[in-house]
Order: C-alpha cells, then sequence, then structure tokens
C-alpha cells in the first residue's frame, strides 16, 4: 500500500521530504508533482524500481525515461552538451521541457535509449521537486503518469492513489497540476528537433513547431 502525504505545494514540509527520500533510496517508486503534470520518479541507481516503473507505465527499453535534475550544473555528468545546446538548455530551465541528449558513461545502459545511447534529461520548475533533488543531491529517474490506455497524463493525487495504491510506494500530494506534458526537443542533431510540443513554449527559445 502506498504511503499518502500531503505536502505544501510551495514550501513543502522538510520533514516529509526527508521521509520521501528514504522511501526512495530504499528503492521505492512515487508519483510526485512537477510543473508538467505528475510523474512516475525512482532512484536511479536502482534497477529494480526502474523495472517497476516502467511495468507500470507498460513501456519497454526503446521509451526514453528521463533524468529530472535540480540544476544545469549536474547534466554534465550524465550528457555531453556542448556550448549551443548549453546557451538553448539556459533559456529553458527551469521549466516545462525536456532535451534529448546523448548519455555518457555515467548513465546506466538499462536508462538510455538501447540503440541511440541517448537520454531525456529536464530541470523541473516545482518547489517539491526540486526540495526531492536538493536532498537526493542527484537526478531521479522520472517518466510521465500516464495510465496504460489513456492518452493524457494524471494531474489529480486522489485519482494516482485509487489507481496505483498497490503498484506505488508514495503519493505526494501537492494538489493539482498542469495537465500539459512537457515540450519535447532532440538536440542529438545538427539542428533542434521538436519531437512534442507541450506545455513550454517554443518562442521562448527561437523554435518553431515543425511539420
Amino acid at each position: 500500500m502506498a504511503q499518502y502525504f500531503n505536502i505544501h505545494p510551495d514550501n513543502p514540509q522538510p520533514r516529509l521530504i526527508k521521509q520521501s527520500c528514504a522511501i526512495l533510496h530504499a528503492g521505492g517508486v512515487a508519483a510526485i508533482p512537477t510543473d508538467s503534470s505528475y510523474a512516475l520518479v525512482c532512484h536511479l541507481d536502482d534497477k529494480s524500481a526502474a523495472e517497476r516503473l516502467r511495468r507500470i507505465r507498460q513501456v519497454d527499453t526503446r521509451h526514453h525515461l528521463t533524468l529530472l535534475c535540480s540544476d544545469l550544473s549536474e547534466l554534465g555528468s550524465y550528457a555531453l552538451v556542448d556550448n549551443r545546446q548549453f546557451r538553448l538548455l539556459r533559456a529553458a530551465t527551469p521549466g516545462p521541457y525536456t532535451f534529448i541528449l546523448e548519455a555518457t558513461k555515467e548513465v546506466p545502459r538499462r536508462v538510455s535509449h538501447p540503440s541511440r545511447k541517448t537520454i531525456g534529461v529536464r530541470v523541473p520548475e516545482h518547489a517539491v521537486t526540486h526540495a526531492l533533488l536538493t536532498e537526493l543531491a542527484q537526478p531521479l529517474l522520472a517518466t510521465t503518469l500516464i495510465l496504460p490506455g489513456d492518452e493524457e497524463a494524471l494531474n489529480d493525487p486522489d485519482r494516482i492513489r485509487e489507481a496505483l495504491e498497490t503498484q506505488i510506494d508514495l503519493v505526494l500530494d501537492a494538489g493539482a497540476c498542469p495537465q500539459q506534458p512537457t515540450t519535447v526537443i532532440d538536440l542529438t542533431g545538427a539542428e533542434p528537433t521538436v519531437i512534442r510540443q507541450g506545455r513550454g513554449p517554443l518562442a521562448q527559445l527561437g523554435l518553431q513547431a515543425q511539420d
């Protein structure tokens, strides 16, 4: 049965953040709020938890999981970023954007795309997510919380609890989140490629939607 914490969306209680991190350190899978719907997260280095996360979402290894980072300084350990890419990342973070980048050797093979060796990374703008990442002092492995068969992400903690109470270990209830997913941009080519236009505006990055 999942634990259920009511947490303040702007000033998260330190006690609940510490308890949440302990659950994640112990191999737990959690539903947490972000600036673009709720997400399923687990500890980056826990193979079993990552496999559970994929099973819940019913996605295979070709589905990009995302590293949630507290700030851009963490990215260098997990993704190869040149000056052009960094300028775009700096303009977009923190915020509702996910960037596909070439993974470094620090990223576990089970996490990166099996054929492309790429990883999704993002720096979310949500006080609860940021507090978790700061307490953990390392990224979280994440995927948008979309139930199998659904097309939209979940943003209602009560529905998340009802649907996943026996499958996950923690629900952090910070109230409703935006229901739009992140804007996804592939930076591995010569030019940025918009994979999905979501909540993050393209104009902020000087980009346009592609046909």
